[in-house]
């Protein structure tokens, strides 16, 4: 007579509240990215209303500069001429997310990969909706670190800060071994993996 395994043991049975932290992830995931991308629409907008046809607005005694721009290419306009490649690369960072989000239940993976699809999205906006035409559109840039040109560091906008910030945290995350699925290198091995030395001695 063969026993019944308890309730909740059987294989490939996910693991208690593994659904719940999962969802809760991708919520997240999706409220970060969707904030990130309209916070970058509305303050390029506005941007295009007041810092257009004017000079450069000075901030923290010159820390800080709005400075209106429209680049065709990267950071200091790097590929300029081939503006179609940035869309591709784009959708293919966004295609990234979303085979990362298969395992998310990481809260803070959520945070990092929710501002790098925001940043990509608004950007990405730009390159297909903004002149001069359809994925080879100029990003609007407004935002000038200690020069008003963009002499000491390239201009940018929302949507790059929020890429940045979103790498940034990845790269952290990575470094101190936290993992997407929410477990930590180092602190939730698995008993198999702890090597076995009883018995291996003569």
């Amino acid at each position: 007579m063969t026993a019944t395994p308890p309730a909740g043991t059987e294989t490939g049975t996910a693991e208690p509240g593994g659904g719940r932290a999962r969802r809760r992830a991708i919520v997240l995931l999706a409220g970060v990215g969707l904030f990130a991308f309209l916070a970058d629409l509305l303050t390029k907008h506005l941007a295009l209303q007041a810092l257009s046809d004017r000079e450069p607005v000075k901030l923290l005694g010159g820390a800080v500069y709005l400075s209106l721009t429209r680049n065709s290419g990267a950071a200091w306009s790097i590929g300029s001429d081939h503006t179609w490649v940035f869309p591709l690369i784009t959708m293919a960072v966004i295609g990234w997310i979303g085979w990362m989000a298969l395992r998310l239940r990481s809260v803070p993976w959520a945070v990092s990969l929710g501002l790098v699809l925001g940043g990509a999205l608004g950007n990405l906006a730009d390159r297909i909706f903004r002149a001069p035409g359809h994925f080879v559109g100029h990003v609007v840039d407004m935002i000038s670190l200690f020069d008003p040109y963009g002499q000491v560091w390239p201009v940018f906008n929302l949507a790059d800060s929020a890429l940045v910030c979103g790498v940034v945290l990845a790269v952290f995350l990575e470094l101190t071994g936290r993992q997407r699925d929410g477990s930590r290198l180092g602190r939730d091995k698995p008993a198999a993996e702890v090597p076995v030395e009883q018995g291996e001695r003569a």
